[in-house]
């Protein structure tokens, strides 16, 4: 195979957010891949909405780039103990594209939080709803960034040796299921 298609999704709009530079760090850890990037930046979730004008064009085009995509890895930030309303919002539109776009996709979902659980229960429904999107979760240790603000140097690398050695587990884990 060439290099694989890989899709990163933050769960987190900021640009300069812990878990678009803990994405960044898997994605070397990854090896080459053509790597893009999937936007959660959609309209929330309406019914309404969807029956008067279908489903959004960027909602679409996320799920296209999901299903084209060789492997997936999200980002999940937490906020207030749980999913990232993005994350979650992004996650219940994927779900209203017909094709189911993460049935049988190779998925590792990551955290970088600035709690001391490094985004465990964000983490976990993150799981959970991708569960029910039928997506193939990758099994290994949960990469679990806590206390983000530190744990990344002036450039967005990972500081800690123990943390970069657990993303390239799970990264080498990830490029084994498609390569």
């Amino acid at each position: 195979m060439a290099n694989p298609k890989l899709l990163l999704i933050s769960g987190s709009l900021r640009k300069g957010s812990y878990n678009r530079m803990l994405l960044a760090e898997a994605a070397e850890a990854f090896g080459p891949a053509e790597i893009s990037d999937g936007s959660l930046d959609l309209p929330l979730y309406d019914g309404d909405l969807e029956e008067a004008e279908g489903v959004p064009d960027a909602v679409k085009h996320l799920a296209q780039q999901i299903k084209d995509a060789d492997a997936v890895i999200i980002g999940a930030p937490e906020y207030n103990k749980g999913i990232t309303g993005v994350l979650k919002n992004g996650l219940d539109w994927i779900s209203r594209v017909p094709g189911a776009a993460f049935k049988n996709k190779p998925v590792v979902v990551v955290s970088a939080s600035a709690g001391r659980t490094g985004g465990e229960t964000a983490q976990f429904m993150t799981l959970s709803c991708l569960t029910q999107l039928q997506a193939r979760l990758v099994p290994g240790t949960a990469v679990l960034i806590a206390g983000a603000m530190n744990a990344f140097d002036d450039a967005g690398k990972l500081k800690d040796e123990t943390s970069r050695k657990l993303l390239a587990e799970r990264m080498a884990a990830l490029r084994a299921e498609v390569v």
